[in-house]
């Protein structure tokens, strides 16, 4: 059976933390996991400045993105006063989350990342949250995009799971790796992380 597959969108000022929690629980799951998942990142630029100012290079150039080779789009937040908005609100990435939403692929939202997800139109008259301590791109900014703002830490509306910050990250992470696999396989992955002590 071939292995699911997980596309990390980086955006310019993106948080690190919000990239790493997939990263790991997917690498993880690959490693270590009872059904092992990909996992490739890809961007709108051959280098991006975080957040926080680490500086990455995505695996995969956008444009050549296959987004039948992938099962689920995973996305950070991020900052506006480090560009993070530029290339989430970008037409080319907001095409993309369209397309992953018409074939109900899963679509994972950290904090922010809520924002690009509402603006591309698929989350209008559904659940969803976001971070909740801003006026710019928050709920209200969901609320006029039709979205059915919620006020809890994580939302799961069919295939689109979003969040209100960085504290519900791994949350957001183990619920995409559920989705894709199995409880079974997060309880795998989570006893090697030692998030319990089985």
């Amino acid at each position: 059976m071939k292995n699911k597959k997980v596309l990390l969108f980086l955006s310019q000022g993106f948080e690190e933390y919000e990239a790493g929690v997939f990263t790991d629980v997917i690498g993880w799951s690959r490693e270590l996991g009872k059904e092992p998942v990909e996992m490739v990142s890809t961007a709108l630029r051959p280098e991006i400045k975080c957040k926080w100012n680490l500086i990455v290079r995505p695996e995969l150039e956008f444009d050549k993105v296959d987004i039948n080779d992938y099962d689920a789009l995973a996305i950070p937040g991020g900052f506006k006063n480090s560009g993070y908005y530029e290339d989430v609100l970008d037409e080319r990435f907001q095409e993309m989350i369209r397309a992953f939403d018409k074939d109900n692929k899963i679509i994972a939202a950290v904090c922010a990342a809520a924002a690009p997800v509402a603006k591309s139109g698929v989350l209008k008259n559904r659940k969803a949250t976001t971070y909740d301590l801003t006026d710019i791109y928050g709920r209200a900014y969901l609320a006029d995009l039709g979205v059915n703002v919620q006020d809890k830490h994580l939302v799961i509306d069919k295939n689109i799971i979003t969040s209100t910050g960085p504290a519900t990250g791994l949350d957001v992470a183990f619920t995409l790796l559920e989705m894709l696999t199995s409880t079974n396989n997060v309880d795998e992955v989570k006893k090697y992380m030692r998030f319990t002590n089985k």
